[in-house]
């Protein structure tokens, strides 16, 4: 299942909002730095839909606050 992401870094808690069933908005502590946020971000998709964090990847905007993940389940 592919899902687009909007990403917040740097916020004051991390935090996932489900816009629809494609779209989630994102908010993690992690500043972008040396990948900090990506990896907070896959550990927090990983957690809401109780998978691995294998089975979670980034396809597509590792440096853009707008992502495409794959969740595979």
């Amino acid at each position: 299942m592919y899902i687009q992401v909007k990403v917040k870094t740097k916020a004051k808690k991390k935090e996932l909002i489900k816009v629809d069933e494609e779209t989630y908005k994102i908010s993690v502590v992690e500043a972008p730095e040396k990948n900090k946020a990506n990896f907070a971000i896959i550990d927090l998709l990983a957690e809401y839909f109780g998978i691995s964090k294998s089975q979670v990847k980034i396809v597509s905007g590792q440096s853009s606050p707008i992502k495409l993940i794959n969740i595979e389940i």
